[in-house]
C-alpha cells in the first residue's frame, strides 16, 4: 500500500507529479524500485511573441506625388511590437537536453522581387539604354496607367473578345500581378513577421521579480543587460494559502511521508507599464513542507 500511495504522488523525481502538480515527495522515499530522493522545484517558462513590422522605401519613391499623386515613405523603417506573452511549467529534463541540431537547409536566390527586397531586375527596363532615375520613374508610371486601360478594357469588353472564362481571369491576375510590381518601386514594401521565443526562470525562495529580458520599439527582443531597452518582468506573487491543509497528518500519525506542497502563485509578464500575461501556477518555492499519513493496511 506504502509503494501504491508513493507512486500516485511522485511520478517526476525533483518536479511535480503529473497527476497533481501541486505536491511531490520530499527527500529520501523508499520506492518499489528502491530509495529515490526527490527536491521538488519548479521551473518557468516564459515565451515573449513580438511582430517585427517593416517599411521598404522604393527606389523611386520621391517620385510617386509627381507621378501617381501619392506619398509613400522615403527611407527604410523598423518598429517592434509584444503582441503576446505565455507562462507555463517547464519539465526539468526539457530545459537538460539538448535538442537536435537543425536540418540542413537550402536557399535559392532569386532575381525576381521578393518580401525583404526589391527585383534586381526591374520590370520596367526594356532595352539597354541608361536612363535618369526620373525617367526610368515616369516610364514605370506610364506602365501602371497602361496596365489599369488594359484591365478596364478586357473587363468591359472593348479589347479581348476571344478573351473569356478562365483565360480572362488568368489575362486579369497577370496585370494585376505587373501592376504590383510596378507600384511596389513607387509605395515600397511592408513586411511583417511574428517570431516566439522562449525564456526560462528558475523560482527563488526570497525573490518575487525577474527581468526576463529588456524590449525596445527599435530593437526588439534584448539581452537582459542591454540597458537601451525597456525591462521585460516577470512578478511572482504568492497566494500565502496554507496548501495541502487537508492533507497533512495529525500529530500522532508516525506512517507518514513528507511531501512539498507548492503554492498557487500568480504570475504576470509586464513591460512599459503594460500587462501580457498572467496566470496562476504551482510554485514549490514559495510552499510548505508537510507529513503525509499512508494509510494503514487492514
Amino acid at each position: 500500500m506504502k509503494y501504491r500511495l508513493l507512486a500516485l504522488i511522485l511520478l517526476l523525481a525533483g518536479g511535480a507529479s503529473a497527476q497533481n502538480p501541486y505536491i511531490a515527495l520530499q527527500g529520501a522515499n523508499e520506492t518499489a524500485d528502491g530509495v529515490v530522493v526527490s527536491q521538488p522545484r519548479t521551473i518557468l517558462a516564459v515565451d515573449l511573441t513580438v511582430e517585427c513590422d517593416r517599411t521598404l522605401a522604393g527606389p523611386y519613391a520621391r517620385y510617386a506625388q509627381k507621378f501617381l499623386g501619392v506619398r509613400p515613405a522615403l527611407a527604410d523603417k523598423t518598429t517592434w511590437s509584444i503582441t503576446g506573452a505565455r507562462i507555463a511549467l517547464l519539465d526539468g529534463a526539457t530545459c537538460l537536453n539538448a535538442t537536435a541540431p537543425a536540418a540542413p537547409a537550402t536557399r535559392v536566390q532569386s532575381y525576381a522581387a521578393t518580401d525583404e527586397e526589391f527585383a534586381r531586375l526591374q520590370p520596367d527596363k526594356l532595352e539597354m539604354t541608361t536612363s535618369s532615375l526620373e525617367d526610368a520613374a515616369r516610364a514605370a508610371a506610364e506602365r501602371i496607367y497602361s496596365l489599369r486601360r488594359h484591365r478596364l478594357d478586357l473587363i468591359t469588353g472593348e479589347a479581348g473578345e476571344n478573351v473569356f472564362g478562365q483565360g480572362l481571369d488568368a489575362a486579369l491576375k497577370e496585370i494585376d500581378r505587373q501592376e504590383q510590381s510596378y507600384l511596389e518601386l513607387f509605395l515600397g514594401k511592408h513586411v511583417t513577421t511574428t517570431s516566439t521565443r522562449r525564456y526560462v526562470v528558475y523560482p527563488q525562495t526570497d525573490k518575487k521579480q525577474y527581468i526576463v529580458c529588456r524590449f525596445s520599439p527599435a530593437g526588439g527582443l534584448l539581452p537582459e543587460n542591454d540597458l537601451s531597452g525597456d525591462i521585460v518582468l516577470l512578478q511572482i506573487e504568492p497566494s500565502g494559502a496554507e496548501a495541502g491543509a487537508g492533507l497533512e497528518a495529525g500529530p500522532k500519525e508516525t506512517n507518514v511521508v513528507r511531501c512539498r506542497v507548492a503554492d498557487p502563485s500568480t504570475c504576470t509578464v509586464l513591460s512599459g507599464g503594460q500587462e501580457y500575461a498572467r496566470t496562476v501556477l504551482p510554485v514549490f518555492e514559495f510552499g510548505r513542507t508537510i507529513n503525509v499519513a499512508l494509510p494503514r493496511r487492514k
